[in-house]
């Protein structure tokens, strides 16, 4: 058992202003791997719930009319950034792309901080939920710290001085603008298979229906997705709760990182450069968008 808990003991040695880096890309790569993918997933889905980005993200038809290739390319600079950090020169070359990406664009602060907001508590929340073990304080703060400087590097100001405050935020934030709106609704059809794709093969028949039930009430009112059925919902909690247990007290710490061979995406079978990443220059609309 002391063996399962080597990368947190690890971790609190620690210090997260300074490594916050090494903290998070264990979190993902060694703790968590399928958690934090999925985590992030949700976190991207619900980004373009909000109307203002939604529409945003409609009028580019990046998510609707290229949805694979704009999924591909949003893991691979994120995944960039985190297993680089933004001092090396690939890490940088994402970070660059990125604000290139969204230099032509009319984005709100309010807007880029609440996509900021989704990155940071939404897969925290999902490992306090279903994680095989709590993120502790030293983990919180550091996914906290990284997209703050990232938020800081994309000139993203206001950021909440904390995890716990950018929580609150984004509660906040959600209350007020999170409405149902047909944009939204529109994007979530199209990017359904990006959570399909982290649901297991032996469940996968209930793919579709599995996939609502892991969007919580708000998130669903606001994409017009309708609620399963109770025994789905109550069904899919104690499976996710069971298989957090077995790998709590039968799971050994994951020895193989997470892209350890590199990072794979469909869109690119013989690999990518990060400059190709994102809507060429011939594809952003006259009135720009996110």
């Amino acid at each position: 058992m002391r063996a399962r808990y080597a990368n947190l003991a690890r971790i609190r040695e620690l210090d997260p202003k300074r490594d916050y880096l090494v903290i998070y890309q264990t979190m993902l790569r060694y703790e968590f791997p399928w958690d934090m993918k999925l985590g992030l997933n949700l976190a991207f889905n619900r980004s373009f719930s909000i109307p203002s980005i939604a529409a945003v993200h409609t009028a580019t038809g990046e998510l609707t009319e290229r949805t694979q290739k704009r999924i591909d390319d949003t893991g691979l600079l994120m995944y960039e950034m985190v297993l680089n950090g933004f001092d090396q020169p690939r890490g940088r070359d994402a970070l660059r792309r990125v604000n290139q990406i969204h230099r032509p664009y009319d984005i709100s602060n309010e807007d880029y901080l609440y996509v900021l907001g989704c990155l940071v508590v939404v897969p925290i929340r999902w490992l306090q939920q279903y994680g095989w073990r709590q993120p502790c304080r030293h983990e919180r703060q550091a996914t906290y710290l990284f997209y703050r400087e990232l938020g800081r590097r994309m000139g993203i100001t206001e950021i909440p001085g904390s995890y716990e405050e950018f929580e609150t935020w984004f509660d906040a934030h959600d209350a007020a603008h999170l409405q149902p709106n047909d944009d939204a609704a529109a994007i979530e059809r199209a990017t359904r298979m990006l959570m399909l794709n982290r649901i297991p093969k032996p469940i996968a028949p209930l793919g579709n229906t599995l996939v609502s039930a892991m969007y919580d009430a708000p998130l669903r009112h606001a994409m017009r997705v309708a609620a399963p059925a109770w025994p789905i919902r109550a069904g899919l909690h104690a499976a996710l709760k069971m298989r957090s247990r077995l790998q709590r007290w039968v799971g050994a710490p994951q020895t193989t990182p997470l892209f350890a061979d590199g990072i794979k995406a469909k869109s690119y079978p013989d690999g990518y450069e990060i400059s190709q990443l994102g809507p060429q220059q011939d594809q952003v609309p006259g009135r720009p968008s996110a």
